[in-house]
């Protein structure tokens, strides 16, 4: 089985790599991607832990692209995690997301909500090299009384149009599919029934974009239908994954239930020479 969207602790996950590989080996994956959020950091730990295993492991990443205030989730494959572009484009990313979670916090301190964001930071970034988050400031409400659960704080505070929230800056989608080519890879566009902008995806096609996310926990049948035959016309490969966060995420946990066809794989394979 074949899984190409997997999230560690090193961005948003809640599964360190070894408790990740644990996990790909219950569910009989035999190959699978890390794509944590800007940062590659467990590729080359979940690499070495699965080699034993027979699990196969393909670079990849999540990069967080800007398009009219919105995010848009783009997945890369098959690239080169020590490209010099690549690595100064991703450092400067998480740097983003540092500021962005300071101003967040002190949007929080204005309206009477005290929490110690750097604690969280601190005990998250062991290690280095790992990509910051709403979920730690999510974290530090829970922690310091103002919420009871990570949700509450989204939904209250920290979610779009909350009191709490300031919208991301960064690279454009385009730029971010430009920067995986030069590392080497394929870029494909993540999860998009979650983006709600279909109007975006031929154009992208137009400018590059190699694939479609068509697989993925948030696509019941009609969209996976809709996104195989978007893909098909376009003629763009299409990627998927369980998009993993941990048992204890608070996301469903799809792992060894969403996945990649096996010839559906091959083609993107293919591209990639592996």
């Amino acid at each position: 089985m074949i899984d190409l969207h997997l999230h560690t602790t090193a961005s948003d996950g809640r599964a360190t790599p070894e408790m990740l590989v644990a996990e790909l080996v219950s569910a009989g994956i035999t190959v699978c991607a890390v794509t944590d959020h800007d940062t590659t950091a467990s590729i080359a730990t979940v690499t070495a832990l699965a080699q034993p295993h027979g699990i196969r492991v393909i670079s990849g990443i999540e990069i967080t692209a800007v398009a009219d205030d919105e995010d848009v989730h783009t997945l890369g494959y098959g690239f080169d995690p020590s490209h010099p572009g690549l690595v100064s484009f991703l450092e400067t990313q998480r740097a983003d997301r540092r500021r962005r979670l300071e101003e967040m916090r002190a949007r929080l301190e204005a309206i009477g909500l005290s929490v110690d964001l750097e604690a969280e930071i601190a005990a998250h970034s062991r290690g280095g090299g790992k990509a910051l988050g709403r979920p730690l400031l999510a974290a530090a409400l829970v922690r310091a009384g103002h919420v009871a659960t990570m949700s509450e704080a989204f939904e209250r505070f920290l979610g779009r149009g909350r009191p709490g929230f300031i919208a991301r800056q960064g690279a454009t989608p385009g730029e971010v599919v430009a920067l995986v080519h030069a590392a080497g890879g394929i870029a494909s566009l993540a999860h998009p029934i979650k983006l709600k902008r279909d109007a975006m995806i031929e154009p992208l096609a137009a400018g590059g974009l190699d694939a479609i996310e068509v697989f993925h926990p948030d696509h019941d049948f009609n969209a996976v239908l809709h996104y195989r035959q978007r893909a098909e016309r376009l003629g763009l490969l299409m990627t998927g994954g369980s998009d993993f966060h941990g048992r204890d995420s608070g996301r469903v946990n799809a792992m060894g239930k969403v996945t990649v066809p096996a010839d559906v794989f091959a083609r993107l394979a293919e591209r990639l020479a592996l």
